[in-house]
């Protein structure tokens, strides 16, 4: 995961905010008090905006989420962080930060991707509950407010999911069917129906999902990798199906590297909780292959087993044993629950 260093301007707040656990990052500007843990400084909800060459669009973003949030009972600030664009994000959100006085400004100096600043804007949040989405005004950030509803009602909710019910993505014709497989793999890894695996738009309690940043891969799959992570340790989750529209910008998204990267993290998070789930069933499947043939081996050829057969028996039960002592390691960790 890239090192952040990275600068901070805010209007809400006289601590400058640092990335907790980013070994290597050095400060660029005059060393920064310490962020206060007193009970003053907690708010209701942290809404986490990660911008990357959002230059001509955010601070419509910003103005729609402030506007919606202003209209509540809940306090809250907008994290909004660049992710050392190259445009002139960084300084339209520098500029406008007077106008808003929610709004805080986290500023890396080398890219990280979406997963690092929203693990970052997480660690970072002040509010009890966390909302993460993008800037690129394809979700609708007006409907923040139920999403806060849901959890605040509900102790048993942990997190709320925005389920989009239509496909507005670049590379739509194969976004589609890649997406259905990938979630169908994920579905089938957790024995859960996932109505949208990774939706930008969440939001969560911040104390539940704290042990799970550091499992957050960079990119975009972070938001699969969190929703995995409160299925697999049973906590509340509710889907709330929302419009999505055509991004603004440019989309960052490149299919072909994307999509790997989604099924491998979707395989590395169930082999994470539940191993056996992913390696028990074709180590079963190798051995009653080997000795399907050992009987047909023994029935064509008396008294002789074919080298392919031992093989194929051997490679299931290395298998079972890898899968079993996976499971093992997995029961033992006192970081499942």
């Amino acid at each position: 995961m890239s090192a952040t260093a990275h600068r901070t301007s805010t209007s809400t707040s006289p601590w400058a905010a640092t990335a907790p656990g980013t070994a290597g990052a050095t400060a660029t500007q005059a060393p920064v008090a310490v962020r206060p843990d007193a009970a003053a400084d907690v708010l209701d909800v942290t809404v986490v905006l990660p911008c990357y060459n959002e230059q001509d669009h955010v601070i419509a973003e910003v103005e729609r989420i402030t506007k919606t949030l202003d209209d509540t009972p809940y306090s809250y600030e907008l994290l909004a962080i660049d992710d050392a664009s190259t445009d002139r994000t960084r300084e339209v959100l520098e500029e406008a930060a007077p106008r808003f006085p929610h709004l805080r400004v986290l500023a890396f100096d080398r890219n990280g991707g979406s997963g690092t600043a929203r693990r970052i804007g997480t660690q970072q949040a002040r509010g009890r509950f966390v909302v993460w989405t993008d800037a690129d005004m394809s979700y609708p950030n007006d409907r923040i407010p139920e999403f806060i509803e849901l959890l605040n009602a509900d102790p048993g909710l942990d997190q709320v999911v925005g389920a989009r019910t239509s496909e507005q993505g670049s590379h739509r014709l194969l976004r589609v069917p890649a997406k259905w497989l990938i979630r169908k793999i994920a579905e089938y890894l957790t024995n859960t129906r996932i109505p949208d695996l990774n939706s930008g738009l969440r939001a969560f309690r911040r104390e539940v999902a704290l042990p799970y940043l550091r499992l957050l891969p960079p990119g975009f799959s972070c938001v699969t990798t969190i929703t995995i992570a409160f299925l697999h340790n049973q906590h509340g989750m509710r889907y709330l199906p929302i419009g999505y529209a055509k991004r603004a910008g440019r989309s960052k998204f490149h299919f072909v590297k994307d999509a790997y990267r989604y099924i491998l993290q979707v395989l590395r998070m169930v082999m994470y909780f539940n191993p056996l789930k992913v390696l028990m069933p074709p180590a079963l499947w190798l051995i009653a292959i080997g000795f399907g043939k050992a009987i047909y081996d023994v029935v064509a050829h008396p008294v002789r087993l074919a080298t392919n057969t031992v093989l194929i028996i051997l490679t299931g039960m290395i298998i079972t044993s890898l899968a079993l002592l996976a499971d093992l390691i997995v029961r033992s960790r006192n970081d499942t629950r």
